[in-house]
């Protein structure tokens, strides 16, 4: 099983964490069945960007994006070239490490 290096963040984890995660699942849903609270507005729907993750081990490993996670990412605060929207990066055999940014498109959170 695919393992899943979350980076420190100081609202989701202030530690960091380690998930293992099937093959097949989406970084997104690793993370909310792991405890992680990552934003998903659109309910994983490729229809938003406030789960958006920056790969920064094991990008090549993910399934290509497709053109409307690519277009939606142009949106996402903190671009980078290993960006991906976590609902739409499925998990292949290799261990990745992400970084949740710091901030979303959403100014104001609800619950």
């Amino acid at each position: 099983m695919p393992l899943i290096t979350v980076l420190p963040h100081q609202e989701y984890c202030p530690q960091g964490v380690k998930v293992e995660a099937e093959r097949g699942t989406s970084i997104c849903e690793a993370l909310l069945e792991h405890g992680i609270p990552i934003e998903h507005a659109c309910e994983m729907s490729c229809a938003c960007t406030t789960c958006h993750v920056i790969v920064r081990k094991g990008f090549d490993s993910l399934g290509e994006a497709d053109e409307s996670e690519e277009d939606l990412l142009d949106r996402a605060w903190g671009l980078e070239p290993s960006s991906r929207l976590s609902c739409q990066a499925i998990l292949d055999g290799e261990d990745v490490t992400i970084e949740i940014p710091k901030y979303s498109i959403n100014h104001a959170k609800e619950g």
